[in-house]
């Protein structure tokens, strides 16, 4: 009975190297350069230049990692691109 408690912190040690998490923003024929723009501008709350060359990026890639951190955040990002229907992904 003793390895029980013994084995959660290493499970809960194991959820914390997998940070940090990422959000992939996937291109689509959907949207405009400038709601792609300016949906990354609130999710992440990056310069118009950046937001720019990130848009630029998945529309030449298909796909690009636009946020890197701790989970929730990731959620966070991801459901605020995902509110003009933006397709994303979170990977750890």
């Amino acid at each position: 009975m003793a390895t029980n408690p013994l084995e959660e912190p290493v499970q809960e040690e194991e959820v914390n190297l997998q940070e940090p998490a990422k959000v992939i923003l996937f291109n689509d024929e959907i949207h405009t350069f400038e709601e792609v723009i300016g949906q990354l501008i609130k999710a992440i709350k990056c310069t118009e230049s950046k937001a720019e060359a990130l848009a630029w990026e998945v529309h030449t890639t298909g796909k690009a990692i636009v946020y890197a951190g701790e989970m929730i955040k990731c959620v966070e990002v991801s459901s605020i691109l995902e509110e003009i229907a933006l397709m994303t992904q979170i990977e750890v």
